[in-house]
């Protein structure tokens, strides 16, 4: 008798075979979770010969270890590798955040530049904006996991045994350090410097095996305060900060111990609509950060910035006293939602 995991396997197989055809494919290949799997169906349904893996590198912001460890992976999986270099990342980040516009804008867009007329293959599923909108095929680009959700993919990837290594603050997740600068970057040497090397600074003096780890950089554009976020807490954690201290381009440390609370500048297109404010809140912010957060939002008058900036923090002292009214919503959907950041 076939399990449901294997039939649900067999589909995707058949999916993948009527809609590619006798073509080949290429698969925008991070190293996470999501791309992994695409890949490794991708080369059940086609062939290892019909399957090229394209990693897109972003200058500072791509892990030192990520380069070794996708040429790592593709050779587990006989797979043709090819890296590509971007740095548009900033030119995004000088509006303000946004991982959606650059997976759309640098990602996608450099992997289809390279791959002309041959179809390019996503990792996109239920847990992100594309997921979603129900489509697979669009564009050039093909979702074969379209339908899934994370727990379905982790299921996947337990059936064909593959050990992922973790890249970068998540053992599940692809290794971008730009996403930790939660405010505009108007200067690469000093915004881009800091959170390239304060996460890198972190990642090599912590386990490989925490729950989360990375460092936020927070600020006014005059000054980078970083947010050192590690779960479990490590006994090292103020040598770390020293360290981190130490750089030039760090005028403050934070050890997040104790709930926070983030004062934020938003787009008016996000201030005024209470769900995006909820799920940047919940959905973006909450899953990165070690400790309980709360947003105090404040309407953004610069009309550069697309999305929004976090300009200070503080202490949490209520956090006790109004917990029981808050609601830390961990479900996995939520916690890899990137849909409007």
């Amino acid at each position: 008798m076939i399990s449901i995991l294997n039939k649900k396997i067999k589909n995707i197989i058949d999916e993948i075979r009527k809609t590619v055809g006798n073509n080949k494919v290429i698969v925008a290949f991070s190293g996470g979770l999501d791309s992994t799997v695409a890949a490794l169906l991708c080369k059940d349904a086609l062939g290892p010969e019909k399957v090229e893996l394209v990693n897109v590198v972003y200058g500072p912001f791509t892990y030192k270890k990520s380069i070794q460890i996708v040429k790592k992976a593709a050779n587990k999986m006989g797979l043709k590798l090819t890296f590509l270099e971007s740095l548009y990342q900033k030119e995004i980040w000088k509006n303000g955040p946004s991982c959606n516009m650059c997976t759309k804008s640098v990602k996608m867009n450099t992997v289809k530049n390279y791959a002309k007329d041959i179809l390019v293959v996503t990792g996109s599923n239920q847990s992100d904006s594309w997921g979603k909108t129900g489509l697979k095929l669009f564009n050039g680009l093909y979702a074969p996991l379209g339908n899934l959700n994370k727990k379905e993919i982790k299921e996947i990837l337990n059936y064909y045994s593959f050990k992922l290594e973790r890249i970068g603050e998540n053992a599940k997740r692809e290794g971008c350090k730009l996403k930790h600068l939660l405010k505009i970057m108007t200067n690469m040497n000093y915004h881009g410097k800091a959170v390239d090397l304060a996460n890198e600074i972190l990642l090599e003096n912590v386990p490989k095996n925490l729950e989360l780890a990375n460092v936020k950089i927070i600020g006014p554009l005059s000054k980078n305060i970083a947010i050192i976020n590690v779960k479990p807490m490590v006994y090292n954690i103020e040598e770390i900060g020293k360290k981190i201290e130490a750089l030039d381009v760090i005028d403050e440390v934070i050890i997040a111990n104790k709930p926070l609370i983030l004062k934020v500048l938003a787009n008016p297109s996000i201030y005024r609509v209470e769900n995006s404010k909820y799920w940047i809140e919940k959905g973006k912010l909450q899953p990165e950060f070690a400790v309980p957060i709360k947003v105090v939002w404040k309407e953004s008058k610069n009309n550069k910035l697309r999305t929004i900036h976090v300009v200070g923090v503080e202490e949490w002292e209520n956090f006790e006293q109004e917990k029981s009214k808050i609601s830390l919503d961990t479900n996995l959907e939520i916690k890899n939602s990137c849909s409007l950041l």
